[in-house]
């Protein structure tokens, strides 16, 4: 276990989230699926170590540098280009300048923006920018890599894209992966777990694991085990919501 929620509870003025409990493993990509307000953005915060539960504990047996975030927006530095952008959690730490721009161009490259280096976050698209936000999260190579929903405001075909390259990554650097999303079939696509939440405040309403090779073959949304997996958890969804 890389890092876990257990009986959380996070109160601002009410209850928001919880009680909850959630474990992530190494290597493992797991979704956090639920109606909006349902504290999905708050349980990843706890698991970040952004902020402290209201009750309930936090497992964490990563260290900062070892936990990387990334948000639906970019949040890239404008009077940086896309390498030194990349770069900079590398040279917040110390590394040195020539060391970290060399493993900033690999972790660009490694996303498709081999050829965008120097480009400005203005003179990127909304996927370019969000490919070079998920390969800052990855030049430190984290072992809790926490994604709030990355891919909310691209078009289909980018999102699609972008899902196939995070998940080719995740198989190549084996972290733990917690995937926050609204969307059922982003959900079921992207990971070998799903955590279904109730509306706020969030508790687990079901779980399920997905059938299926990480990452996803082509073709892998119109077979049978993708639909059925699909329907499941929208049904835990709808019985989620009836209960609350």
């Amino acid at each position: 276990m890389i890092a876990a929620l257990q009986g959380v509870t996070a109160d601002y003025g009410k209850r928001a989230l919880g009680p909850f409990d959630l474990a992530l493993n190494s290597g493992e990509t797991v979704a956090l699926v639920g109606p909006s307000g349902c504290g999905k953005s708050t349980a990843l915060r706890l698991l970040a170590g952004l902020e402290a539960p209201s009750g309930g504990g936090v497992v964490r047996k990563v260290d900062r540098g070892e936990t990387a975030l990334v948000f639906q927006s970019p949040t890239l530095a404008p009077w940086l280009s896309a390498l030194d952008n990349v770069a900079l959690p590398l040279r917040l730490s110390g590394q040195p300048a020539a060391l970290a721009r060399e493993a900033a161009a690999t972790a660009l490259d490694r996303v498709g923006l081999s050829g965008a280096l120097h480009k400005s976050p203005a003179q990127l698209s909304g996927g370019m920018a969000m490919r070079a936000s998920l390969a800052r999260a990855l030049v430190t190579n984290p072992r809790l890599l926490l994604l709030d929903e990355p891919f909310a405001a691209l078009d289909e075909i980018t999102r699609r894209q972008l899902a196939d390259d995070m998940l080719g990554i995740a198989a190549e650097l084996k972290p733990a992966v917690l995937f926050v999303t609204h969307n059922v079939e982003e959900a079921v696509y992207m990971a070998s777990r799903v955590v279904v939440m109730t509306p706020g405040p969030g508790r687990v309403a079901g779980e399920l694991a997905i059938e299926g090779p990480l990452p996803r073959p082509a073709g892998f949304r119109t077979t049978a085990a993708f639909r059925k997996s699909a329907e499941q958890v929208s049904e835990m969804l709808a019985t989620g919501m009836a209960a609350a």
